[in-house]
């Protein structure tokens, strides 16, 4: 494929998706996601596109060729990204495994909590990349990592959730509070028992946002002794 079709396929889509650009959505979304000065999400740019548009977007295109998606997976706008990434999940799932190559050498655009949800469960299911990512000083990286245990809990294997969010809990952001509290709440699901048992024994390691996170779906009398330790 020469550059002119690239850049062809390449403007085909962003015309699309810019053409349902929506600024005073744009500015609620710049403020939920944090893009100020200092903040988690500094200097990301958004459209103003609901997920469930960015969604059908991406299914119109999931033929779009592998170097189109990495050109859009590396735009500026935030929607922009997470089409690429719907694009790579659908890809994926359809057997195309260099998408989880690309997906890796290119974590620096996965950073936002949302393309991170969309995308860590669905292509990460190897534990060696697991706990390679859990290490890394970046965080999206290591939410990437404990997100992707989700791939596991859904079949019924919670051990790595457990030993990741043990490496985890003590990490410094809100953000992998909430990543931590969220997948320990889904292993509970399969084993609630074994959830309030690791509870009591780390509550103290916890926060109060992993704690009341992992607990949500507890009984109420359970949840009040559990957040009175």
């Amino acid at each position: 494929m020469c550059v002119n079709d690239i850049l062809y396929h390449m403007l085909s889509i962003q015309k699309e998706i810019r053409s349902h650009s929506t600024p005073e959505k744009a500015r609620i979304s710049q403020s939920f996601f944090k893009t100020g000065i200092g903040q988690y999400g500094e200097g990301d740019i958004f459209l103003g596109l609901t997920v469930p548009l960015c969604r059908s977007i991406s299914k119109k295109y999931d033929t779009l060729k592998r170097e189109d998606v990495l050109l859009l997976l590396s735009s500026k706008y935030h929607e922009e990204r997470l089409v690429a990434l719907m694009i790579m999940c659908a890809k994926y799932a359809k057997g195309d495994r260099y998408v989880v190559s690309d997906y890796l050498k290119n974590t620096k655009y996965v950073n936002n909590w949302d393309l991170v949800d969309t995308s860590a469960y669905k292509l990460i299911n190897d534990e060696k990349i697991v706990f390679r990512l859990v290490k890394s000083k970046n965080m999206w990286e290591q939410r990437i990592a404990m997100v992707a245990t989700y791939s596991w809990i859904k079949k019924g294997e919670i051990d790595i959730a457990y030993t990741v969010a043990d490496m985890l809990l003590g990490h410094a952001h809100d953000l992998m509070h909430k990543a931590v509290g969220w997948m320990l709440r889904e292993a509970g699901k399969k084993d609630m028992k074994r959830l309030e048992v690791y509870v009591e024994k780390n509550y103290k390691r916890m926060s109060r946002t992993t704690l009341r996170y992992a607990i949500e779906r507890f009984p109420e009398g359970v949840r009040k002794r559990l957040l009175s330790l």
